[in-house]
């Protein structure tokens, strides 16, 4: 696992062989934006106290969809420090296990791709969910942080926006593996897409996504341009 500062004393990326999970700092106050797939609590606790900090201090994991490599980590870290698991309400069934992964609507391209996502990712374990999302609910953490509705990756793919910092989490309705695009993997490609438009709308100075490099260059008129193009 690569660690990256994003913005110094306040947000780095914890890069996975497939995915990314994202640590913000509030002092010693600790917020994870998802959490990796099962099996990797000790690599972002090492992570964690290489920056000086405490795992102890994490208060909260959210959530930005219910795929195994964003959420599976997220109930061992929650057990052993006692954070809260936030996901929104439509994707918390299926991380508590109630109900299955929903299956994409692949593109041609896609199939084999998604083939190989399912032999390398495990599958995660039922999550608890303390708290259920909705549109523009208030996180807590980052000087004001809200839930943003992304539907079409899943039903409940979020958003998270720190309108104070210009700070912008996608999940996975968009990303920057090569060039900046739109999520693959989509229930509903063109809710995903009018998802994308929404989130760009919010012009961030800095956008960080489910998979790819963090955007911080040009980054609102780069999002604006390519959910534009984007059909």
């Amino acid at each position: 696992m690569d660690l990256v500062e994003v913005i110094p004393n306040r947000l780095h990326m914890l890069r996975f062989p497939i995915g990314q999970a994202y640590l913000w700092q509030d002092g010693e106050a600790l917020t994870l934006i998802d959490a990796g797939h099962a099996g990797h609590a000790d690599e972002i606790e090492k992570a964690i106290r290489s920056l000086g900090l405490l795992p102890e201090r994490l208060e909260r994991i959210v959530l930005t969809h219910c795929h195994g490599d964003h959420f599976g980590g997220a109930g061992e870290l929650a057990a052993r420090h006692g954070a809260r698991i936030l996901a929104h309400r439509l994707d918390a069934p299926v991380i508590r296990g109630e109900q299955p992964v929903p299956e994409p609507v692949l593109l041609d391209w896609e199939v084999p791709l998604y083939e190989h996502a399912l032999t390398v990712v495990p599958e995660a374990p039922p999550t608890p969910v303390d708290r259920e999302l909705e549109d523009g609910d208030a996180l807590g953490f980052g000087d004001g942080a809200y839930v943003v509705h992304a539907p079409g990756h899943t039903d409940g793919s979020i958003g998270i926006h720190l309108p104070h910092h210009g700070v912008l989490f996608t999940g996975d309705c968009i990303a920057a593996v090569g060039p900046l695009m739109l999520g693959v993997f989509n229930v509903d490609r063109a809710r995903a897409v009018e998802s994308f438009r929404r989130l760009a709308a919010l012009a961030p100075r800095t956008a960080c996504f489910g998979h790819g490099d963090p955007l911080t260059v040009d980054t609102a008129a780069r999002l604006a341009e390519t959910a534009a193009s984007t059909a």
